[in-house]
């Protein structure tokens, strides 16, 4: 099963043997990499129901919750890494999430599509309507993101809250590029972050 080029980025970051949790899991496609080739104990948190039946039954250890709201269950460094990947944008505090994956894990991935590539500039001044993109393929009504970030507000972010940056990629076309001018060039962001 061939994984998505983020997804893939994070899986050969990880190290081998350590103990991850991934926040907005899906159908557990990039658990079952981690499980397979890097002999990771992979856990999983997913809010879709039919996501969750699919994860399992492809046999992870994936539990139906709510990233906004469940994170406070997980004990202190109860795993080496936390993933939350595509789904930062879609939580009501963002934040607060980015906290939570700190607390209950001293690393974690994060990953998202960067509303300032220029392509959704140039949809934005052309057209003047939020626009609809390979990565955001809805109209903006039906969309799940409700905090659209930009790589600039995340270093921001990670600046104030005082979170160490040890890794960044950055993907225009699903192709990995540098971060010069990765705020207007990249269409996705991958930080690999940490306590300070």
């Amino acid at each position: 099963m061939t994984l998505r080029t983020d997804l893939a980025i994070i899986a050969d970051a990880v190290p081998e043997g350590r103990r991850v949790l991934d926040v907005g899991c899906g159908d557990g496609t990039l658990l079952s990499a981690l499980r397979r080739n890097r002999n990771v104990d992979a856990r999983g948190l997913e809010l879709d129901a039919a996501k969750v039946t699919a994860a399992i039954a492809a046999g992870e250890s994936v539990v139906q919750g709510d990233a906004n709201h469940d994170l406070d269950a997980y004990p202190d460094d109860a795993f080496d890494f936390a993933i939350l990947s595509q789904t930062l944008q879609t939580t009501e505090r963002p934040d607060l999430v980015i906290e939570q994956l700190l607390r209950i894990a001293p690393r974690a991935f994060v990953s998202f599509p960067n509303f300032a590539h220029w392509r959704v500039r140039w949809s934005l001044m052309r057209n003047g309507r939020m626009p609809v993109t390979r990565l955001i393929p809805v109209a903006w009504y039906e969309t799940p993101n409700i905090h659209h970030l930009t790589i600039s507000d995340f270093r921001h972010l990670m600046v104030e809250r005082n979170i160490r940056v040890e890794n960044a990629w950055f993907l225009s076309g699903g192709r990995l590029i540098s971060d010069s001018a990765a705020n207007w060039r990249a269409e996705h962001a991958i930080y690999q972050i940490a306590r300070s």
